[in-house]
């Protein structure tokens, strides 16, 4: 497989689609009322979902691409503070996630960037590559939770 072909490939699977629900799809008609709705007891809320998608996302990115980036702690600095948002804090956080995932896309098909070369300041010899999948497979993994959440919540088409 060339170069071309996999950022190619790997573009394709951050953005979802093909085997699964893209984002804005998932989110399509959600009710407002059910963004903060517990779907059962011990389940997170499609805000919490979509906020930590886009905490998670956000801190890979830079993680990836900005020497000084400090992560969240964990486990508390990756889900919101916020138990209900509002309108505005709703949109604001999809606009950063989409952003972030602008980003991401931006990042792997930058042809300065050998996606598979390790992070000269990153550990463990994370490569570019691993974090962007690290991104598609965290996105995809939450995606299934909203839509399982939507269905509980008898808000899925």
């Amino acid at each position: 497989m060339d170069e071309k072909q996999l950022r190619r490939q790997v573009v394709d699977l951050l953005g979802g689609g093909g085997a699964h629900l893209t984002w804005d799809e998932a989110l399509d008609g959600l009710r407002p009322a059910h963004r903060a709705a517990a779907p059962r007891r011990g389940l997170h809320t499609i805000w919490e979902l979509v906020e930590h998608v886009r905490i998670a996302q956000e801190d890979i990115l830079r993680y990836a691409l900005e020497p000084g980036w400090r992560s969240p702690k964990w486990p508390d600095g990756y889900w919101p503070s916020v138990k209900e948002p509002t309108p505005r804090q709703w949109k604001a956080s999809l606009a950063a996630f989409r952003r972030d995932l602008e980003a991401v896309v931006g990042m792997v098909l930058d042809p300065a960037i050998d996606l598979t070369g390790v992070i000269p300041h990153g550990e463990g010899g994370h490569t570019y590559l691993r974090e962007a999948l690290l991104v598609a497979d965290h996105n995809a993994y939450h995606l299934g939770q909203v839509v399982v959440a939507r269905r509980l919540l008898g808000d899925w088409r």
